[in-house]
């Protein structure tokens, strides 16, 4: 830190003489005496060897001394090298602040330059800035765009999913004519499919002369998120070559949308055709066994796996977990728990949850002490590699209570989730208690519960996949009755809908599933892009390309 603040001061000081950088090492060879500061006529000698380690920078300590070299030597003023400092900077330092002030310091920055901290922008968390800093540089007349501007400025749109900062880029990029380059046409595809706008992004496949690799997958794999399964697999079938990735996509979107029956078949003809597989094909390919209740298959690829002498990562040591739990072996499941080398939250979580929901309740319940004690016999001294209860760790819990019919000791529960590990209940935990009040005879307040809990769309999918499979009785007639009741009340809310969609996933109903989809495509229920840039559509409208 110390060092960085000392090249922040020299970048705002600009010394007049040059900086002593005798005691750097390689860069000790550079005498800054052959130039004078601000003198443009620089040495042929001095100029080449700069260019020599700005291709040798590997370290931020490197970084730093070369910056030294280039301002103290005025090499700083020409916008090529300022460049090239701006792009190490934004590799090699994890500190935005310092490539803008790096940025801020260029007298004359070009098309590079621009394009550098827009990447940055993009690759961080500021994906709003990135757009806003676009518009700042185009208002202010500092740069122009290239084919190296858009696919990081339309990355940002896609993660930002504002679909009208996404379409005026695309506009400028047609404007500018760089809207046929390879990389662009890929970045809008992406956009189009993160923002659901399948038809769009198929028309600018369809008008592009060149395809790759990376453009298939991502209209494969944006069809497949749209549960458009037909489309993504006619594509697939279509693609001249195909990766692990591609198979991934097509897989993971059939567990998605089609049942997990068809991934495994999917996976069945990726081995034949000798494609090799990766953790990813490996997790959904055990998950598809476990929502199927395939122990068999789960066995064979379990088996596979052993005789290919993989190493199982931690990632399919969980899943096996998870499967052997939902095909009724939480004895197997609990062997491979008991002999992993290393545990996360989500290992411990599978097997509590494979307890509480598939196995005996009591021995989920016990696991959870177990994880409270392991806790304590830590101590403050190795906190770091505390396992603490999350959100998903309380569902299994609460699962537990509701299937042994433990009122009290799931209140009780339920209020040390929220009073003492100060974790906000969602949609889940709601409806765990509500199955728990059921389970007791009180239906009147399990349903009341669940009528006025705000449904938060982006989880919908994944708890009424987990409840769905609690098997309570009754439960699949609860949750359709609760979502029913939120369509009636609120008839354009698409998280109601995709509530619905996911409780009759989750019950292996797969023609209630097709039916309320359709009811959806008729009222035009379709989920909402947002966009947290106000305004952006009237600054940049307002610009001349």
């Amino acid at each position: 830190m110390a060092k960085l603040l000392r090249f922040r001061n020299l970048l705002l000081s600009h010394p007049s003489k040059p900086f002593s950088y005798a005691s750097f090492s390689p860069y000790s060879e550079i005498n800054a005496s052959h130039c004078t500061n601000g003198n443009h006529n620089l040495s042929a000698a001095i100029t080449s060897r700069a260019l020599y380690l700005l291709q040798c920078c590997k370290t931020s300590f490197h970084l730093f001394q070369l910056q030294s070299h280039l301002i103290t030597s005025g090499l700083f003023r020409d916008p090529s090298f300022a460049g090239r400092l701006l792009k190490l900077s934004s590799t090699l330092i994890n500190d935005f602040c310092y490539t803008l002030l790096i940025f801020k310091r260029v007298e004359s920055p070009d098309a590079f330059c621009v394009n550098t901290v827009i990447k940055k922008y993009s690759c961080s968390s500021y994906h709003a800035e990135a757009v806003v800093f676009y518009v700042e540089m185009l208002r202010g007349g500092v740069f122009y765009p290239n084919s190296f501007t858009f696919p990081p400025l339309i990355s940002a749109c896609a993660k930002l999913g504002c679909l009208s900062s996404g379409r005026m880029c695309h506009g400028h990029a047609v404007k500018l004519g760089v809207d046929s380059v390879l990389p662009v046409q890929n970045s809008l595809l992406h956009f189009y499919a993160c923002c659901g706008v399948m038809d769009v992004a198929h028309k600018v496949f369809v008008e592009m002369l060149v395809r790759d690799l990376v453009s298939w997958n991502t209209m494969v794999d944006g069809f497949a998120k749209a549960g458009e399964m037909g489309l993504a697999h006619k594509l697939f079938d279509e693609m001249p070559e195909k990766n692990v990735v591609s198979w991934n996509v097509v897989i993971t979107g059939y567990l998605n949308f089609r049942g997990p029956g068809n991934a495994l078949k999917l996976f069945r003809e990726m081995m034949g055709q000798c494609f090799e597989s990766n953790d990813t094909t490996m997790v959904q390919v055990i998950t598809a066994c476990g929502r199927s209740n395939r122990l068999k298959e789960g066995r064979s690829v379990h088996g596979f796996l052993i005789r290919s002498f993989l190493r199982l990562s931690l990632i399919i040591d969980t899943a096996m977990i998870d499967m052997y739990s939902k095909c009724g072996r939480v004895d197997v499941a609990q062997l491979i728990f008991g002999r992993m080398p290393r545990k996360n939250s989500v290992s411990w979580n599978a097997m509590i949850l494979g307890h509480c929901i598939h196995g005996n309740p009591v021995e989920g319940l016990s696991l959870y002490e177990e994880m409270l004690r392991r806790k304590d016999s830590l101590g403050a001294a190795e906190e770091g590699k505390w396992i603490l209860p999350d959100e998903l760790t309380f569902v299994g819990v609460l699962c537990a209570c509701a299937r042994l019919g433990l009122l009290e000791e799931g209140r009780n529960h339920f209020s040390e989730m929220r009073d003492e590990l100060g974790i906000k209940p969602n949609f889940g935990h709601y409806w765990c208690l509500a199955n728990l009040m059921a389970n007791v005879g009180l239906m009147q307040e399990a349903v009341s519960i669940l009528k006025n809990i705000p449904i938060d769309e982006g989880m919908s999918s994944l708890w009424a996949g987990l409840f769905g499979s609690c098997r309570f009785e009754g439960d699949v007639m609860l949750g359709e009755r609760i979502a029913k009741d939120l369509i009636e009340q609120d008839p354009h809310n698409f998280s109601h809908y995709n509530l619905l969609v996911n409780v009759y996933a989750a019950a292996g109903k797969w023609e209630h599933v097709a039916t309320t989809k359709e009811t959806m495509k008729e009222r035009g229920i379709r989920k909402a892009p947002c966009c947290s840039l106000k305004g952006l559509k009237e600054i940049v409208s307002s610009l001349e390309m």
